[in-house]
């Protein structure tokens, strides 16, 4: 399978979660540039951001079958 193949078939897929992941990092350095927080607070709201990714996308994909 090329590179092209995988774009074609996971394309969409993949934009979501660069732009989930952008969008994310933006705004909890943003958040932290303000509020000056201790560097694990920082990291903390980092990994929760795998937890937010997860939990946005499975509530997205449970709205998509209840239509």
């Amino acid at each position: 399978m090329s590179l092209v193949d995988t774009l074609r078939e996971h394309g969409s897929g993949m934009l979501a979660d660069l732009t989930f992941a952008i969008v994310w990092v933006t705004g909890v350095s943003l958040f932290f540039e303000f509020v000056d927080g201790p560097q694990w607070a920082y990291y903390m709201f980092m990994l929760a951001g795998v937890v937010a990714y997860f939990g946005f996308f499975w509530s997205l994909d449970m709205a998509r079958e209840q239509r």
